[in-house]
């Protein structure tokens, strides 16, 4: 059924309400549908009140480990297509309130609510001194008169200690008598009032019938007062200007009373109580739940007892010893650690948060929202945020408690002249190389000002040589060049060329275009460089930054073209670094292609350097929508188009290269790429296939953009996030991930490097 929980404690904290979580996790265990909204903060002996002419504001609570006050509190609820995840709702009203609120302005997606519960109470809700002024029961009665099933339940603590154990087993007990109450509801019934006492084993003790014990305050004011003696100098000179200070004359006609200001702290003799209940004898509730039994009182939303159905023991059905087994709740698991999940990327945020929750056990993990919810420094710790917001101090800090998802340094793969050098050097040392015939040889050069250009090409042999081979030659006989800036992204300021003179002539193009400001940065993250771009303008010039860095490449023609589609693409592989170090390939690859049917870079259309690129940028951020086939599951292409042999045969050339280079970049650029046990990152590394068959490495993006997948392929990038949960994260905390995930990550490259 759905049940809608209210209380007049707030939410879950050990201070002060420590039992709620554990009822609607039972519930909810039992298979019930289970909504919640609680007063924002504690609202205890407020009864039956609603706050008249206050506008009530909700706040939005995600319950974290049961008994841990480690939930979390937003001003917004999650939005939509967020990834499922329990969500409460606290409003700053009363327990009245929130079953208003409850009832009519919240769950309508969940259906009507069938049953209202307020509680459970911390403290017992016996005798008509309790009942009365109880919020608890305050609750309870608002769902009577709005014509609505409900139970009161509150739990009698007689030790302040909340045992883990004997909270369940009262939650145990509290939803057997929920579903008996609501499936035998009382004929003359508007509501019933439950109490358990907190005693081991009273999940098998008696649940009896009871009436409300008539008591009073016996002992006079339930406040106690407290003289004001804080008054400050100012208040004490207004006093004596205004005369206060003056003496009176006693008994002097006119004379007046003067109040003496004092404050009155609440402080009521629950020992009246007590009494009342040891002097009424056995029968009432009072008298029941002291015994250590659990009473059930009917009643009407009138103050008035309704009538028992009959007098003596209410027999549950037996509760067979497997059934408790389920219902039994591990108050923390002994591997649990707190994640703090802020990718900044609607896109990819809810597949990270689905992933962990599909493939972690809810115990294991608490979500939080801030370094500082921590319980302290060395508390177990997932981050996985953009890069500029990762505790890097932390991390290094915590070697063994933290992990996080990004290298601090790894220019040496995702910078391209940065990757040339490290290709070069590994090459130089290991001539048997993969990457020697699967990488394109580049030329890096440093340029400031098209003048120089001559000077940057000194030491550029393999272009120069290949400048005076072109010579005389007609443009389709010529070694054709594909220029990058070393620290662009998305495409921007790739151009072709196959003489000197086009070389020189893009870069004068670009000095002409170059914006006023000069501005220089350089970031691991190559974001920064894209809000660079966007704030100046967005155009395909080159920001001061880049202005550096290039590396000139043989041009790969022709292309592997598709029989069926004759545009030209590039593999974009998602790559798993692990630790220090292992590296994984994911299977599920992208074929992107690019806008526009392929043409040889000689074509009049695409010959000089204003020329539309289309036909050989296959970026997805160039094309003007991800649909209409520019994004393909690799192995899902037509067989007609390509054989399963020789997709297997490029994902083994994929997986080799790209192993190679990782280790190429961990031994041999490690002032570039300092690899760290507790840290993991997701690269997309690019290939392009030739018409042979080679699969050529293009670059190493970090922090890829993977809305380039689109809507109907998201499931790639989620069972993505599936593997990195299992192998990287469950690994650290000691979890076993799903064979499945780690079936699709495969493990391309293991280097020891030494640090553990």
């Amino acid at each position: 059924m759905h049940i809608l929980i209210v209380n007049d404690d707030g939410p879950p904290s050990n201070q002060s309400s420590p039992y709620v979580h554990s009822l609607v996790k039972t519930l909810q265990a039992a298979g019930h549908t289970v909504s919640v909204v609680l007063p924002h903060t504690q609202r205890s002996w407020i009864g039956k009140a609603h706050m008249i002419g206050k506008t009530l504001k909700p706040t939005y609570f995600r319950p974290g480990t049961l008994h841990k006050d480690d939930g979390t509190t937003h001003s917004k609820p999650l939005p939509a297509g967020a990834p499922e995840q329990e969500e409460w709702i606290l409003v700053d009203g009363t327990p009245a309130s929130c079953v208003h609120i409850g009832l009519y302005h919240y769950f309508q997606d969940r259906g009507p609510v069938d049953l209202v519960v307020s509680g459970p109470n911390y403290g017992r809700n016996t005798t008509a001194v309790f009942g009365l002024s109880s919020g608890t029961l305050g609750g309870a009665l608002e769902a009577a008169v709005c014509r609505r099933k409900s139970i009161a339940i509150s739990y009698a603590f007689f030790s302040r200690n909340h045992d883990p154990e004997i909270i369940a087993g009262a939650s145990k007990i509290s939803v057997r008598v929920i579903e008996y109450l609501y499936n035998n509801w009382g004929k003359d019934v508007d509501l019933y009032s439950v109490n358990v006492p907190l005693i081991e084993g009273v999940n098998e003790r008696k649940v009896l019938w009871t009436s409300i014990l008539q008591n009073y305050w016996k002992s006079g004011s339930c406040f106690q007062e407290i003289e004001d003696d804080e008054g400050d100098a100012s208040e004490e000179e207004h006093r004596i200007r205004e005369g206060e200070g003056l003496p009176e004359e006693n008994g002097s006609e006119g004379s007046v009373t003067r109040h003496k200001h004092k404050h009155f702290k609440w402080s009521p003799r629950f020992t009246d109580v007590y009494q009342s209940v040891e002097e009424a004898g056995p029968g009432n509730d009072g008298w029941v739940v002291k015994e250590g039994y659990t009473s059930v009182t009917p009643l009407k939303a009138n103050f008035m007892h309704a009538a028992a159905p009959t007098e003596g023991e209410l027999k549950l059905p037996q509760l067979e010893i497997s059934d408790l087994e389920k219902l039994s709740i591990s108050h923390k698991h002994p591997k649990h650690f707190y994640a703090l999940i802020n990718y900044e990327d609607a896109y990819v945020q809810p597949l990270i948060l689905a992933a962990l929750k599909t493939r972690l056990p809810a115990e294991s993990y608490t979500l939080i929202s801030s370094i500082s919810d921590l319980l302290d420094s060395t508390s177990p710790f997932l981050q996985i945020g953009a890069y500029e917001s990762l505790p890097f101090p932390h991390i290094l800090s915590n070697p063994t408690t933290t992990i996080a998802n990004a290298y601090i340094i790894r220019k040496a793969l995702i910078r391209k002249h940065y990757l040339s050098t490290t290709t070069f050097n590994w090459i130089t040392k290991n001539p048997s190389s993969i990457l020697k015939t699967n990488i394109k040889s580049a030329c890096d050069f440093e340029l400031d000002y098209a003048e120089f250009l001559d000077e940057a090409l000194v030491e550029a042999w393999e272009l120069r040589e290949s400048f005076e081979r072109n010579e005389r030659k007609e443009s389709h006989e010529r070694e054709w060049w594909i220029l990058k800036p070393g620290m662009s992204d998305r495409g921007q300021g790739i151009r072709l060329f196959s003489t000197e003179e086009e070389l020189q002539f893009i870069f004068e193009e670009w000095e002409t275009e170059r914006p006023d400001s000069d501005d220089e940065g350089e970031n691991e993250n190559p974001s920064e460089n894209e809000a660079k771009k966007t704030a100046e303008g967005g155009g395909d010039y080159i920001v001061t930054s880049h202005l550096r860095h290039f590396i000139a490449q043989p041009y790969i023609h022709p292309p592997l073209l598709l029989p069926s589609n004759p545009r030209k693409f590039h593999i974009r592989t998602y790559v798993l670094a692990v630790g220090a170090l292992k590296v994984y390939v994911y299977k599920e690859m992208l074929a992107l292609f690019s806008s526009s049917p392929y043409i040889p870079p000689w074509s009049p259309s695409t010959s000089d350097t204003t020329a539309d690129l289309s036909p050989h940028l296959t970026n997805t951020c160039l094309q003007p929508s991800v649909h209409d086939g520019t994004v393909q599951s690799f192995f899902s292409l037509s067989s007609s188009d390509l054989s399963a042999t020789m997709k297997d045969d490029i994902f083994k050339q994929i997986c080799e290269t790209t192993g190679e280079v990782f280790e190429a970049a961990a031994k041999g650029m490690m002032v570039h790429f300092q690899v760290l046990p507790n840290v993991f990152e997701v690269f997309g590394v690019d290939f392009l296939v030739d018409e042979t068959g080679t699969a050529w490495l293009l670059e190493i993006n970090a922090f890829p953009d993977f809305r380039q997948t689109g809507e109907e392929l998201r499931g790639i990038v989620g069972r993505l996030w599936e593997g990195v949960v299992d192998v990287a994260v469950a690994g650290f905390f000691g979890l076993e991930g799903k064979e499945k995930a780690k079936a699709d990550m495969v493990l391309v490259r293991e280097v020891e490097m030494g640090r553990r």
